[in-house]
This record gives structure tokens, C-alpha cells and sequence, in this order.
């Protein structure tokens, strides 16, 4: 099975997203992080996917998960 393509869009100061990308790492998954406080380019990519200012934006695959919802990244990633 091939890995999936995952995009974290998030802020330093996001609770949501530490939690999010912790979750992640506890079951080794592999993702890319865009910090969009940073990069406003990135910021408006993101917007433009999921239609939300707000962090965290998830993509897999291009799929897009608004906000930290476990349920849905572990049902996308299929984590039991």
C-alpha cells in the first residue's frame, strides 16, 4: 500500500495542531508541516482548499480534514 501524501497546515501557537501532530507521530505517520503564520502564500492555498482560515487544515491525498478530528484522520489513514 502506498504512503499517503499528508499536508498539516498549522500555526506554532495552535493547541489543536501540537495535539494533531502528536497523534501523528504516536502512530508513525509521515507529514508534512506548513507553517501558514509564516508563509501567507500557503495560508491562502490553504483557504482556498477547505474554504477555512482557521488551523489545523489536513490534507491526505487530497482529501481535507478541518480541524483536529481524530476520528476522520483515522478512518482516512485507516489506524485502528
Amino acid at each position: 500500500m502506498a504512503t499517503p501524501s499528508i499536508t498539516i497546515y498549522s500555526t506554532p501557537f495552535c493547541p489543536y495542531c501540537k495535539l494533531e501532530k502528536e497523534f501523528l507521530k504516536e502512530n508513525k505517520i509521515v507529514f508534512k508541516e506548513v507553517n501558514v503564520a509564516e508563509d501567507t502564500q500557503a495560508a491562502q492555498q490553504m483557504i482556498m482548499k477547505s474554504g477555512q482560515s482557521g488551523v489545523p487544515v489536513t490534507e491526505i491525498d487530497g482529501k481535507i480534514i478541518v480541524g483536529f478530528d481524530k476520528s476522520a484522520l483515522k478512518k482516512l489513514l485507516k489506524i485502528n
